[in-house]
């Protein structure tokens, strides 16, 4: 599965950019990390784990 490139900021409301990662593909239960551009929080993510295989993290 891939990150999302861009998740909006829970606590100002910008735009959160992936961190660089040596792994492009990642597999449920992984953790994530973004950055706000424009408060520059860090946010850490768990992705989800999908029952359904047509299911995406959007």
């Amino acid at each position: 599965m891939k990150a999302p490139q861009t998740i909006t900021c829970v606590d100002c409301g910008g735009k959160c950019y992936l961190l660089p990662h040596p792994d492009s593909e990642f597999e449920p239960g992984d953790s994530v990390a973004y950055r706000c551009k424009d408060c520059l929080d860090r946010w850490d993510i768990v992705l989800p784990e999908f029952d359904d295989e047509e299911e995406t993290f959007n």
